[in-house]
Parts: structure tokens; sequence; C-alpha cells
């Protein structure tokens, strides 16, 4: 399906892309409102003709802008963009918008556009804010919506310590401080820095080397020209970066990067609702598997099951999935619910819970029969039906498994003959 847009080049609402975001809204000096929005999401279509009326009666007054932050997701996720539609008033310090929280009728739109500018206007007049921070070098007082600090000062002396002997990821910015362009791109990377240790929990790191000063470093990664990006990972030969020089840019590259990099999630016994809660709301999607009795499998049987979804797990690590499974018959609501009760072990099912819609596992648990069904789900093929009723059903608390082969129950009277036996034999 063609993405469709809410907006088009005959309406006076600005299309806003990852290309053009930094050129149109960052660098300007003109006050921006900016819808981010998703084309799917009804609450945007019903806000669409009166962003555009607000467009009309604002135009060459103040800047009305959109991004559709399905398509740019880095773009949303570097402004925090959480649900749609949100709107985020950029003033004079572009790095810092406001969230805007008037009513979403076009009057009062343009009645926050125009509040928003009587204060950008009276800022100006009192010498508080000179136009754009942005053309000061990222202004004063570290105000370039990074953080300067976020980026890591690298020496000659601390590179190996902290860049090739970590487990995180790096890239790693080369300049003199009389370049040009590193001056250029000195907000854009304190912007990035901030916002990759954000969303990667510090697990990709944006670091600094002023080749001028440290030339041991740069002369063994032959720096020619500045800026020089490369890209360091544990154990394998450093990589030049070869993408944008916007702090979208980075940022998309820095999180790839991440995913490329995260472990594999984890493989969770579903032994309690807090379990399924947690792993499930977390994630867009929660595949759970129901694995035949142990009595029916033994340990190896079981093993072999959890490693074919573990090797599923790796491979789509990226989607950020949570992955659980449970013995048949422990849970038995949930197996009615999702319609697999009491046949054909194993079974798969993969859960949207904020849908409450599920799809099922038609081909074979193995490496390949799951690997079409997840990459059908992918797509947003594959047949998916409402769970059970619409709500979640009951889960029961229950122990792990030992990692063992099941046990037959063992009737009481044996032991007792056992004991009076050994007793006997003692005597004897």
């Amino acid at each position: 399906v063609l993405m469709f847009s809410l907006y088009s080049a005959s309406d006076d609402v600005i299309e806003l892309t990852q290309s053009n975001f930094n050129r149109e809204v960052i660098q300007s000096d003109s006050l921006w409102l900016v819808e981010f929005y998703a084309p799917w999401c009804g609450h945007c279509r019903n806000l669409a003709p009166d962003w555009k009326k607000a467009a009309t009666a604002l135009k060459g007054i103040v800047k009305v802008g959109a991004v559709d932050a399905d398509q740019h997701k880095s773009l949303g996720g570097q402004y925090g963009v959480r649900g749609f539609p949100t709107i985020k008033i950029f003033g004079a310090n572009k790095n810092k918008p406001e969230e805007y929280q008037g009513g979403r009728s076009s009057q009062a739109i343009v009645d926050g556009a125009m509040n928003a500018l009587r204060n950008l206007v009276k800022e100006r007049l009192s010498g508080r804010s000179g136009g754009s921070d942005y053309k000061q070098s990222g202004g004063g007082g570290g105000s370039s919506g990074g953080n300067k600090k976020d980026v890591v000062e690298l020496t000659d002396d601390n590179f190996d310590k902290l860049v090739l002997d970590s487990d995180d990821v790096w890239l790693v910015e080369f300049f003199a401080p009389w370049c040009g362009h590193c001056k250029n791109l000195e907000p854009e990377w304190a912007a990035a820095a901030t916002a990759v240790k954000e969303q990667t929990k510090g697990k990709v790191r944006l670091g600094a080397v002023d080749a001028t000063v440290h030339q041991g470093v740069s002369s063994r990664y032959g720096i020619r020209g500045f800026p020089t990006i490369k890209i360091f990972r544990k154990g394998e030969e450093p990589e030049d970066y070869q993408g944008g020089r916007t702090r979208g840019d980075i940022i998309e590259k820095a999180l790839d990067l991440f995913s490329d990099n995260a472990p594999p999630p984890e493989l969770l016994e579903i032994l309690s609702e807090d379990v399924l809660k947690k792993t499930c709301e977390d994630s867009q999607l929660c595949i759970i598997a129901v694995l035949p009795h142990i009595l029916d499998t033994g340990a190896a049987g079981r093993n072999s099951y959890l490693d074919v979804m573990m090797k599923m797990a790796e491979k789509y690590k990226k989607k950020m999935w949570g992955w659980l499974w449970t013995e048949a018959g422990a849970q038995m609501e949930l197996e009615s619910s999702l319609g697999i009760g009491g046949f054909g072990y194993p079974a798969m099912a993969a859960i949207n819970t904020r849908k409450m819609k599920f799809a099922l596992l038609r081909g074979s648990f193995s490496e390949t029969g799951i690997h079409e069904f997840l990459r059908e789900l992918s797509v947003g093929r594959g047949s998916t039906a409402t769970l059970g009723g619409g709500v979640m059903p009951k889960l029961h608390t229950v122990e792990p498994w030992d990692g063992k082969d099941g046990q037959l129950p063992v009737e009481e009277d044996y032991d007792l003959s056992d004991v009076e036996l050994d007793d006997f034999k003692d005597e004897l």
C-alpha cells in the first residue's frame, strides 16, 4: 500500500522530512509550529483540516509544518514523540521546542501561535535571544539541544581504554578547531550524542578527538581530512561513517548499530501474569510458544524447540518483540483464548496486546516455518483474529521448569514400602 500523506503541495502546510528539517526549521529565524503525525492515525486525520486552515491564516507570519513521523521515525524519536498527533513549537531556542498544549481547532492553534510569537519578540527585544542559537556554534551554555557533555572527549591517553576496550559501539569524530565543516557539525553531533545516549541506554557512544592535538590516534587511523567520522565496534576493524551530517542521520545510524549489536531478547517461561504483562506490554508483538508436556519430549526434545525459538529471537531482534513459552496444560485459559488447547503441540501464536489481536503459526514449528510466519506478520500479511472475548485470559502462577526430564508422579505407598524394606535390611 502506498502511504498517503495528509498534506499536499496545494495547501500551506510545509511538509518536513528527515532531509529538510534541519535546513527549514533548526537553522531558521522564524517561529515554527510542527505537527508530528502518522497517516493511519484517526485524530491526525481529524486535525488536518484545522491545521491547514491555521497554516493559511498564519502564512508569512508563523511557519506551520508537518512531519510524517511514521516514515521519519528517527525525527520523531529525536523529539521524544510518543503518540500522534504531537504538536511542538520551535521558538527562540530551536533545540528546545515546547510542547503545544492548546485546543485542536484552527482558532486555538492560531491563538497559541500568536502567544508564542509575542513571547519570542519580547525576548529578542530584551536582548535575551540573538535570533537562532544555532549559528553561534551551539549557542551559550550548552543550549544546543544536545549537551556537549554527552560527547566524550577522547585523547591519545584515554582512547584505547574508553573505545577499544569497551563493549559499547562508538562513533568518533576526528576534528580540527579551525575547520568550518567541523563547526557546523558540532551542534548536530552534540544533539545526536544526547538522543543516542538516552535511546540506547548508553550502549552507543559519541566521541570527539581534536586531531591537531592528539596526533597519535589520528595518524594510527590515517585521518587526512576533517571532520572524519569512524565507527568502532569491539573486535572489528573501524569503518568509515558514510551517512549524512544532520542529527537525524547520525541518530538513525547509531540506532541501527545499536540494534545490530543488541543482545537477542530473553526467552522467558510464562510463570505468572506479571511475566506476560511486562513482556507483551513493552513490545509491539509477543511471540508465545506452547510446547508439549515434558513427559512427551523429555529435556532434550524441549531444549531443541527452545533452541529454534532462540535462533528466531536473534534473527528478529531488531523488531524488539517479546518471546515467551509455556508448557501444554499449564496455562489452559491462555491456550483456549488462542484457540490452541488440547492438541497439536508445539504451537505458536503472535499477540498484539494493544489491539487484542493474534495470529497462529500454521506451518511447521521449525526455523523455516517460523521464519515464514514472522516474515508475513512483519509485512502486515497473515490472518489475525481477536483474542478470546477481547480480554487477556487468566494466567496461573506456576513453578519454573527445572531443566530436567519429567518424572511420572510417584504413588505414596511405594515410598513407604521402600522405607520399610530398608529398615528391614538394616536389621538383618
